[in-house]
C-alpha cells in the first residue's frame, strides 16, 4: 500500500473516531420541574443535543434515541438553571479575594477578623474588604476610624458596607484621601461627621470617591483572578446566568476574553455601567443582544437614584421615622435624571435603574414615563432594580408604564430587623412588596445582589416563600401576605429572569430548542419542607449542555 493510502485512511480513521455518531444525552430517572407558559409541568427523562434540549417525558426515551449517551439521574430533582437578576461579578470575585466581613454579629469580631486578615497578607499596600453591617451589632451605630485604628494603623484600610452604599476607613485612609474637616459634602454623597464636624471615617454613596480614588487599580492578574472566582462560585450555587448590574469597559473586554477562551462557566446579561464615558464606549455599535452563543449580551444600562436603607441614603418623600430631619440622598436631580434615560433608550438600550426610597423610586418611574412619552414603546422593557419602598400610589404605575420590578427576596429578610423602625408602619405596607406587584401583573425578576447577599440563589428561594429567616423568625413570615408561591418565586428566578433579559425564547425553562442550562439538586424543591427550601445543595450544573460544577469534585 502507497504511503498517500495508508495516510489518507489514517486521517479518515482519526475523523471517525473525533466525529460522534450520536451527539444525543439523555438524563433518565429524575424528577424533573419546569415552567411553560403559565404551567408547572413535571417529567422523567429529558433529551439535549448540541448543547440544546429537544424533548422531555415522562418515560425512558431510550427507545427514541437507541445510540445516545445516558446518565442516571438517580431520582434526583432537575430544574432550569437559576437566573439571578440583578448580581456584581466581580463584585463577588473581589470579596473572595479580599476580607469578608459579611454577617459578622458585632463590632468586636469584625475587627478581630480584620486584625487576623491583615496579619496573613503582609505585604498587601491597602487592606480592603466588604460586608460590614453595623444593624448587627449591639451598637447599631456607625463605626469610626479609630475603631481600625486600634487593630490597623500602618496600612491604609478601606471597607464597604454590606450593600456597598457605605465606607468605612482608617485614619490613614482619610489622611491620604486629604479629608478635613472642610471636606464638603458631595452631590449625592454624605461625610458622616462628629460633633464638632469632624470626619468619623464612614462616607455615604458618592462620598466614598473621596477615599476609593486614592485606592490603586486591581492589576490585570487580580481581575481575572477575581472573575475566575466569581465564574466558580456561580456555577456552585447553580446559577447558570446573571444580569451583571454594573459593567466598566474592562470587565467587558474580559468577559469577552473568557468566553473567546472557552473559559466562561456562566452567562452574563451586562448592564452598561452609567450613562456617561463609558456608556458611549460600549455604546458605540449599539446593543449586543448576543455573542459567543448567548453567553454574552449587553444591551441594557445601570443607572441609580438613590442609596440604602440600611446606611439611610435612600430617598425618600418624608423624613426617616427613626431620624428626623434626613430624607436619604437623591444621586441626580430630575432633569439630570431624566436626561441620562432619554440617552439610554434613545440609542435602544433598556434602562435598569437602583431605586430604593419612595422618592427615589418615584424619580425614575417619573424619568421613564417621560422617556416612553418622547421615545415612544420601544419594547424595551425597562427595569426599576430593587423597587424596595415604593409609595402606595406609585406601585400601579409599574403596570401602566409596563415596567419590571427587579427584587431581591433576601432585602427583606435581611432588612426586617430595621426596615420598618426606618420608614414607620404605614410606608411599609409598599416595601418589599413582590405578591401585590405580581397581583397587578407586573413580572417580577429575582434576583440576589450579590455580594451584598449572599449568592446562592435558594436562600432566595426560600425568602420567598417563607419571609423568614433561617432560624424560622418571625412566625409565620414578615408580612407574609406578600410571600411567593413556589412556583411563583422558581418563575421568577428562571422564566421571568429571562424574560427580563430578553432572552426567554432562548433561556428560562426546559423546552425544545433553548440551551439546555440545568441543575441537580439534593432534594425536591417542590415537596421538602417549606424551612429546608434554604438547605438545598446542588449536586450539578450544566450550561449548554456540559457540566461546569459536580459537588463530587
Amino acid at each position: 500500500m502507497k504511503y498517500t493510502q495508508i495516510l489518507l485512511i489514517t486521517i479518515a480513521t482519526i475523523l471517525l473516531a473525533c466525529s460522534p455518531t450520536d451527539e444525543t444525552l439523555l438524563i433518565e430517572n429524575i424528577n424533573g420541574y419546569t415552567i411553560i407558559g403559565d404551567e408547572l409541568v413535571e417529567f422523567k427523562s429529558v433529551a439535549i443535543k448540541n448543547g440544546k434540549f429537544i424533548e422531555t417525558s415522562n418515560v425512558s426515551l431510550g427507545d427514541e434515541f437507541p445510540n445516545a449517551k445516558v446518565i442516571d439521574g438517580n431520582g434526583k430533582t432537575l430544574l432550569p438553571g437559576l437566573i439571578d437578576a440583578h448580581g456584581h461579578v466581580m463584585g463577588l470575585g473581589f470579596q473572595q479575594l479580599n476580607v469578608n466581613l459579611m454577617g459578622i454579629n458585632s463590632l468586636e469580631a469584625t475587627l478581630d477578623t480584620l486584625k487576623n486578615y491583615a496579619e496573613a497578607n503582609p505585604d498587601l499596600e491597602w487592606i480592603q474588604g466588604r460586608g460590614w453591617n453595623q444593624t448587627l451589632w449591639e451598637e447599631n451605630k456607625f463605626p469610626t476610624a479609630e475603631d481600625i485604628d486600634k487593630v490597623i494603623s500602618d496600612r491604609p484600610v478601606w471597607l464597604s458596607r454590606v450593600d456597598g452604599h457605605a465606607g468605612w476607613g482608617n485614619s490613614m485612609a482619610l489622611r491620604m484621601a486629604g479629608i478635613s474637616k472642610d471636606t464638603p459634602d458631595p452631590q449625592g454623597g454624605k461625610v458622616i461627621r462628629d460633633g464638632s464636624g469632624n470626619a468619623t471615617g464612614v462616607f455615604i454613596d458618592a462620598a466614598q470617591g473621596f477615599v476609593e480614588s486614592e485606592i490603586p487599580a486591581p492589576t490585570e492578574k487580580e481581575q481575572r483572578l477575581a472573575l475566575e472566582k466569581a465564574y466558580a462560585q456561580m456555577a456552585k450555587m447553580g446559577i447558570t446566568s446573571v444580569h451583571d448590574a454594573g459593567v466598566g469597559v474592562k470587565a467587558w473586554n474580559l468577559y469577552k476574553e473568557f468566553n473567546d477562551q472557552d473559559m466562561a462557566k456562566t452567562r452574563i446579561y451586562g448592564m452598561i455601567s452609567g450613562s456617561g464615558n463609558t456608556f458611549d464606549e460600549l455604546s458605540k455599535n449599539g446593543p449586543i443582544e448576543s455573542y459567543a452563543d448567548d453567553m454574552l449580551a449587553l444591551r441594557s444600562v445601570k443607572l441609580y437614584s438613590d442609596g440604602a436603607l440600611g446606611s439611610r441614603g435612600a430617598a425618600m418623600l418624608q423624613p426617616y421615622s427613626d431620624d428626623p430631619g434626613n430624607v436619604g440622598l437623591l444621586f441626580m436631580e430630575q432633569e439630570e435624571m431624566d436626561a441620562a434615560v432619554s440617552k439610554v433608550v434613545g440609542k435602544g438600550f433598556q434602562a435598569n435603574i437602583h431605586a430604593i426610597g419612595d422618592a427615589g423610586n418615584r424619580q425614575v418611574l417619573d424619568a421613564l414615563e417621560k422617556a416612553q412619552n418622547e421615545h415612544g414603546d420601544q419594547g424595551l422593557r425597562n427595569r426599576v432594580e430593587h423597587a424596595q419602598i415604593v409609595a402606595l400610589d406609585d406601585i400601579p404605575r409599574f403596570k401602566e408604564l409596563d415596567l419590571i420590578a427587579s427584587m431581591q427576596p433576601t432585602h427583606a429578610t435581611s432588612d426586617m430587623n430595621m426596615a420598618e423602625d426606618r420608614v414607620g408602619p404605614q410606608r411599609i405596607k409598599g416595601g418589599y412588596a413582590w405578591k401585590t406587584f405580581l397581583e397587578q401583573g407586573t413580572v417580577v425578576a429575582a434576583g440576589s445582589d450579590f455580594p451584598v447577599e449572599h449568592s446562592n440563589p435558594f436562600f432566595g428561594l426560600y425568602s420567598g416563600v417563607t419571609r423568614m429567616d433561617h432560624s424560622g423568625n418571625p412566625d409565620g413570615g414578615w408580612y407574609p401576605n406578600e410571600s411567593l408561591t413556589r412556583e411563583e418565586a422558581l418563575r421568577a428566578f428562571t422564566l421571568d429572569a429571562a424574560y427580563a433579559g430578553h432572552q426567554e425564547d432562548v433561556l428560562g425553562s426546559i423546552e425544545e430548542g433553548k440551551w439546555a442550562d440545568f441543575i441537580l439538586i439534593d432534594q425536591d424543591y417542590f415537596s421538602v419542607p417549606a424551612s429546608d427550601i434554604w438547605e438545598i445543595k446542588v449536586l450539578e450544573t450544566w450550561v449548554a449542555g456540559k457540566k461546569v460544577y459536580s459537588a463530587d469534585k
